[in-house]
């Protein structure tokens, strides 16, 4: 409920032609002040021309200096230092200008030449306190005016500049319903002080504690440079209290428009701040090399990683985007955002499929694109595992005919989007994904001079479309159960924007024919992934929703790996990318080998698939219970 609002005064409203009458009225009152206060309050008769030139003098001197510097358009109940900085100089150099007259002519007028001095600080004191007195009157007047009937008690943890200008805007927005009864740091020498008058009760080891003490209804997060860790060990042990406290998290300044902190813009506690990590730092420079003024092209650029690296691209000012993708609703959607938040980015949509070369043939020769992000594939493991041909038609065949066009049109950089499951795969889509890292690096050795082919490789990504993220909100949604694989199944995981951050980054590094590791940090236990998301969601795990295990899927493995013992490489200039070393394999044998599995495909040759993928991929070794009983059959008649 809402309590009805109070008429009354509110100094926000005053006009801009009241606040210079309110100035001028005090600014001729500090004049008579400081005669008052340097003549012991008998002001000489004979002093008394010198006293009206002084007092209009100095009046009309601050008045002009006030239109100069616009003071009047200053709101007083929003007064910040960088206003009062305005005011010092006004004050300041018409104190100056007031000394230096006295100085030359105070003698003949009869006038102290401490007169401007004793008025600069009066009238110093007088227009802060003006305007100190109308914000607090501002901050009361809403205090009174529009409240709930009960604030929320809300436990701030970070007593840094974001925690600080958070409690200071609840304190101004009484109206939000939240009230700041306290912060906890990590710094214990901060315990004990006041920030914006609201204590420093504690450090985070006191939380629990503290959260049944002072009868917290909230607790806010503001800790931006906050690893996952640290807020995992936070929301364990507010969810630990079980007392129904909500918790929220201020996202860091990088994620906020203006750099400024603002009330409006805490969230709920996501599962990527469990995880996060530093945010990532780009070379700017070395990414607007070979991108700015450039036509980009971005296959799939629809999806999760497409439509993410779009995105990223348009901070870099491209000359223009080709958005090539397969799925028109998602290729539809991205152009509305495009729209509104890159007005000037121009942009053209082709709808399409990369396994038709004829078709991409047209696109290149029309658009002359002359950077690409691959991002097209399918990923789906268990779809990938029953329909094999179309993983060799979309990713194997689909690539091969993006390469051969890329050397064709002289693309100066191509990047192709690979995954962990390439590794020692065990699925067909991860095999047909290491199939295409091949590709890439038969393509590098073809190139011409001044081209780039490489390949960025990493591991499951949040939010992306077929992750376990998605699924498990639904299912959470639904009532549960939240169902995971096996208890012990681990995943390397990255955020979209830091994953589709570091493609640019790993692609500007410009060597031809590298494979590209991005730092996943470390791996994540699925079920304990699927624990916080329930925590945060408010349920409790195994009581108010369960967690049920339905054995491993064809295809998929326990762990992934990012790169094989024999592919372990060096470092490049980034800290989070890291290069693989590979072994060089005959050129006829790939382009053989892609001929085979186009003609296996062709013929939904499920076995013979594998069969091919097994022999040509080191270390792979797939499943083959999902082959149809009567595909031996089917392929003798064939």
């Amino acid at each position: 409920m809402i309590k009805k609002r109070i008429t009354q005064f509110n100094p926000q409203s005053l006009p801009n032609t009241v606040k210079p009458l309110l100035d001028i009225v005090f600014w001729l009152l500090a004049a008579v002040a400081a005669f008052l206060f340097r003549y012991d309050g008998n002001i000489p008769l004979e002093t008394f021309p010198g006293f009206m030139l002084m007092v209009f003098g100095l009046t009309g001197l601050k008045f002009l200096g006030s239109k100069l510097l616009r003071l009047h358009q200053h709101s007083w109940s929003r007064t910040s230092f960088r206003d009062l900085g305005a005011i010092l100089r006004l004050l300041l150099g018409v104190g100056v200008i007031g000394s230096a007259l006295l100085l030359l002519f105070g003698p003949s007028i009869r006038v102290a030449r401490s007169i401007a001095a004793l008025d600069m600080i009066i009238s110093l004191s007088a227009m802060v306190g003006l305007r100190a007195g109308a914000r607090y009157w501002h901050e009361n007047w809403l205090d009174r005016g529009v409240l709930p009937t009960r604030r929320k008690n809300v436990l701030i943890i970070g007593a840094g500049e974001s925690g600080a200008m958070m409690a200071r805007e609840m304190l101004r927005h009484p109206e939000m319903g939240m009230k700041p009864v306290g912060f906890l740091d990590d710094d214990a020498r901060k315990v004990g002080h006041r920030i914006a008058t609201v204590p420093v009760l504690g450090t985070l080891e006191h939380l629990d504690s503290l959260v049944q003490r002072v009868e917290v209804d909230e607790v806010v997060i503001a800790i931006p440079s906050a690893n996952g860790q640290v807020v995992r060990e936070i929301v364990d042990k507010i969810t630990a209290n079980k007392v129904g406290i909500t918790y929220r998290i201020m996202p860091g300044l990088y994620e906020l428009l203006s750099g400024q902190v603002d009330i409006k813009r805490m969230r709920e506690v996501e599962i990527q701040d469990l995880l996060g990590r530093p945010s990532v730092k780009l070379d700017t420079d070395s990414i607007l090399g070979y991108i700015e003024g450039k036509t980009v092209m971005i296959t799939g650029a629809g999806g999760s990683i497409g439509s993410e690296i779009v995105r990223q691209v348009c901070r870099f000012r491209p000359k223009e985007l080709i958005l090539f993708g397969h799925g028109e609703n998602s290729i539809y959607q991205l152009e509305r955002e495009l729209d509104r938040d890159w007005p000037d980015i121009e942009y053209h949509s082709v709808i399409g499929a990369i396994q038709n070369g004829v078709r991409l043939d047209f696109v290149f020769n029309y658009y002359q694109p002359q950077v690409i992000f691959h991002t097209a594939a399918h990923k789906h493991v268990p779809l990938m595992e029953t329909n094999p041909e179309e993983a060799v038609f979309n990713n194997i065949v689909g690539t091969k005919n993006l390469v051969n066009l890329a050397i064709k049109y002289k693309v100066t950089h191509f990047v192709n989007i690979s995954t962990d499951k390439a590794v020692n795969p065990t699925s067909v889509m991860g095999a047909s994904k290491r199939m295409v890292e091949y590709i890439v690096q038969d393509a590098a050795r073809k190139a011409n001079p001044g081209q780039a082919f490489v390949s960025v490789r990493f591991g499951n990504v949040l939010g992306s479309r077929g992750s376990v993220i998605p699924v498990f909100k639904r299912q959470i949604q639904a009532g549960g159960p939240v169902t995971v694989t096996h208890p012990d199944m681990v995943r390397y995981f990255m955020t979209i924007p830091e994953a589709s951050q570091l493609v640019l980054q790993a692609s500007a590094q410009g060597d031809n024919g590298d494979i590209y590791i991005l730092d996943m940090g470390e791996p994540v236990k699925i079920v304990d992934l699927a624990r916080d998301l329930i925590k945060l969601s408010g349920f409790e795990p195994n009581v108010d929703i369960q967690i049920v295990f339905t054995g491993i899927r064809p295809g998929e493995k326990m762990y992934e790996e990012l790169m094989t013992a024999e592919e372990r490489g060096g470092e490049t200039r980034h800290e989070k990318i890291f290069l693989a070393q590979f072994q060089p394999f005959d050129t006829s044998d790939l382009e053989s080998m892609i001929h085979r599995l186009q003609e296996a495909a062709l013929r939904s040759d499920h076995y013979m698939i594998r069969q091919c993928l097994e022999e040509f991929i080191d270390g792979c070794k797939l499943d083959y219970s999902q082959v149809p009983e009567d595909m031996d059959l089917r392929k003798t008649r064939v």
